[in-house]
């Protein structure tokens, strides 16, 4: 085959993307269906055109089973923490302490998706947030689907932090290591590359998330509504603006301060923790809280798409019952084991791995340590339940075999989706015989070219794209921080910025993740309906590339008549406008229901 032209390359290479958009959001199917199509197309694509050997193909798929396999210990241990409670009882307790805080649902999931999450997000990363908010709102008796939707959208603000830093520190760092150019440039600015990724990059990330993540508790809680509301009304969201910006700046102002003074290990942790104590301590008290409580309409109402195949024990509490504190120990143990892997055991837990290196005679390797995943902590708090809880052995097999059959049903995607991922990747001049950068690579250049002095404007999109492909945003930096860096220094933007963008764009592409929605949706036993979900998550994940593309450019070239000042102006007016349209209507009601509906 003659060389191809750049343009019809980047389009040859956002083939796998565009088939599996096109199956799981416009014709609706099962992920178990459209990824398999999706990691056929990667290959006829990495063997026909990038001239990738099947040997390299083959060592791509056993690497992404190995992953999968991975991501599949950590659902498991999930969903088995889940059915452990469930079967304790503990959920009936959880249940109600959160009901006697506020049994309005706007504010149980800001607090356990946005505040809690971001917790968990800062200690562990890798999807966990959405494995454990999920299912602990399903057990305060939220729909499966508004469950999984509000743990996608969280996974966005907290996640450049995430793992304590990880995306940053391994995915930045990473991605920029070892080249000259990055060498040179950074020796000439007199930094060396640490504190490049721990200085400089680091706030620029923090300053672009806490902008923009300010917003999300309110596009959560107006989702929530507007999609699972018994009058379908984003109305009934904006009624608890005034908590949603409480929460998000209890959130995001100690996560930006943490950025500044300590590095991009805590910010995310910390964050969510003061968060989370100020926010609690403010609702038991009615602070800022809507007088009238919302609710979802009366399950018996609930559209089948919304339920999955776990229900929860929704009884109410007895006297003979677990004491809140007791129930929420696991949750707990799950926090301070996380954090304790994460800062004091991470070298002897790291070390015992399972690794298979050169696949197959090729230069690809897997690796998996299972002491080292949150599946391990999982496990590990879920045996200390065992104890804590009393469980005699029948409720422990109950809880397994509930666990087991729900894990079957996610696997077959994973299997599919992450092996794709990694014939994706692999597919740069050091696997094939053409020469050609990895598909990634290729469509990234062909955006650049197009893209020009705007270049800051897409950057974010570009660090989504990765995120969405490869269903991390710590891979996602790998792949494109030294392509930022590249482009910023050709165009003459500030390459912290630039680099900035990318990481945060990845962290927006986490809330349509396809392997994140796979395995979420299995938490709370939700079958079939990855599609649905990023058809609702793509919302706020535009909001969030618009957003960071347009600060990128302003923080690139200054305020002034030009695109990224225009384009924050028009995007804010027209949120302003979006909220007044959807207050009107409800307003209108109210003045007829106090007139008689005259």
């Amino acid at each position: 085959m003659g060389t191809l032209n750049p343009a019809v390359l980047s389009l040859l290479a956002i083939l796998p993307i565009v088939a599996i958009g096109v199956l799981l959001v416009g014709l609706r199917w099962p992920a178990k269906y459209a990824m398999p199509i999706g990691y056929a197309v990667a290959v006829a694509l990495a063997v026909i055109v990038w001239r990738v050997g099947w040997r390299e193909i083959a060592a791509s798929t056993v690497q992404g089973f190995v992953i999968a396999l991975g991501l599949l210990y950590i659902v498991f241990g999930a969903l088995l923490l889940l059915a452990t409670l469930n079967a304790s009882g503990a959920l009936r307790s959880i249940r109600a302490a959160f009901t006697r805080i506020t049994p309005d649902r706007r504010v149980q999931v800001i607090i356990v998706a946005w505040l809690f999450g971001s917790f968990i997000e800062g200690a562990s990363g890798f999807g966990t947030p959405a494995a454990v908010a999920a299912p602990l709102l399903l057990a305060l008796g939220f729909p499966a689907m508004a469950a999984v939707m509000a743990g996608l959208i969280i996974q966005s603000t907290p996640v450049s932090f995430g793992a304590v830093g990880t995306p940053l520190l391994v995915g930045v760092h990473g991605g920029l290591s070892g080249s000259a150019e990055v060498e040179q440039s950074l020796e000439a600015a007199g930094l060396g590359l640490d504190a490049y990724v721990s200085g400089p990059v680091t706030f620029q990330v923090a300053v672009m998330h806490a902008i923009i993540g300010t917003l999300v508790p309110l596009f959560l809680v107006c989702m929530l509504t507007l999609f699972f509301g018994e009058r379908r009304s984003a109305a009934d969201g904006l009624r608890v603006a005034p908590f949603a910006l409480f929460a998000a700046l209890a959130m995001t102002v100690p996560y930006l301060l943490t950025a500044w003074l300590l590095g991009p290990e805590f910010p995310a942790l910390f964050g969510g923790l003061i968060g989370l104590v100020i926010v609690v301590f403010a609702a038991r008290r009615g602070f800022l809280i809507p007088s009238d409580p919302w609710d979802f309409p009366p399950r018996g109402q609930w559209r089948p798409d919304w339920m999955g195949r776990i229900v929860p024990d929704t009884r109410d509490v007895g006297d003979g019952d677990m004491g809140v504190a007791r129930a929420w120990t696991p949750y707990v143990l799950v926090a301070v084991l996380l954090l304790l892997t994460r800062l004091a055991l991470a070298d002897p837990l790291q070390a015992v791995k399972i690794e298979w290196s050169g696949i197959f005679g090729t230069d690809i390797s897997a690796d998996f340590s299972p002491l080292w995943s949150p599946g391990f902590v999982f496990l590990t708090v879920i045996v200390l339940t065992y104890a804590l809880h009393r469980m005699k052995r029948p409720e422990i097999a109950q809880s397994w075999t509930v666990a087991s059959r729900q894990l079957g049903i996610a696997a077959i995607a994973l299997l599919a989706a992450v092996p794709m991922v990694r014939v994706f990747i692999n597919s740069g001049a050091e696997f094939n015989a053409s020469g050609l950068d990895s598909m990634p690579l290729t469509l990234a250049a062909g955006a650049s070219a197009l893209a020009g002095q705007s270049w800051p404007l897409f950057a974010p999109w570009i660090g989504a794209l990765g995120a969405f492909a490869a269903g991390s945003n710590t891979v996602s930096n790998l792949m494109f921080s030294l392509f930022q860096f590249s482009t910023a220094e050709q165009i003459g933007a500030p390459t912290q910025v630039v680099v900035a963008a990318q990481a945060v764009g990845g962290a927006a592409g986490n809330m349509i993740t396809v392997h994140n929605v796979v395995a979420a949706c299995a938490t709370v036993g939700l079958i079939d309906k990855e599609g649905a979900l990023i058809r609702k998550t793509v919302f706020p994940m535009a909001y969030y590339c618009l957003a960071a593309g347009m600060l990128a450019y302003v923080f690139s070239y200054g305020v002034g008549l030009n695109a990224g000042t225009i384009g924050l102006v028009v995007l804010a007016v027209g949120l302003a406008l979006a909220a007044a349209r959807a207050w009107r209507p409800s307003s209108a009601r109210r003045r007829n229901a106090r007139c008689g509906g005259t």
